[in-house]
């Protein structure tokens, strides 16, 4: 994590990507046991395909850790003010995730220097898969 501070920091500023390792059966089910989300559309290739799937495919929530992963090794967790997103894409088996932020915005609020940003998932192939922005306290 880098020492970030309001001066340093101006609108149209990107934050190191995360690049992760491709979604595999593994991954979705240690999610599943550390969040406590066994909804079968994610562990169970029978139960997918029963529901119209080829086949089993990553939970939003992981994507949105890995979101908060992004923002967290940006600056410390206790700065987030606000973090939201948008799910638009499932990611598939195989997708390799990046993560990528964008500053939009600086301004102050309840006596904070704040930065607004926009945040988004997309696999390999550039098709986004979550859209979001956070509000960070510097």
């Amino acid at each position: 994590m880098s020492t970030v501070t309001f001066d340093s920091v101006q609108v149209g500023d990107l934050l190191p990507p995360l690049a992760l390792a491709p979604i595999n059966r593994t991954t979705l089910g240690l999610f599943a046991g550390a969040s406590n989300d066994h909804n079968p559309l994610h562990i169970d290739i029978d139960y997918a395909r029963k529901a119209g799937m080829n086949d089993v495919f990553a939970h939003g929530m992981l994507s949105m850790a890995y979101l908060g992963r992004l923002l967290t090794q940006w600056v410390d967790q206790r700065q987030l003010r606000e973090f939201g997103v948008r799910f638009i894409g499932i990611t598939h088996l195989g997708h390799q995730i990046t993560c990528t932020g964008k500053v939009v915005e600086k301004f102050e609020a309840d006596g904070e220097q704040r930065i607004k940003v926009e945040i988004q998932t997309a696999n390999q192939y550039g098709d986004v898969k979550i859209l979001g922005d956070a509000v960070i306290a510097l």
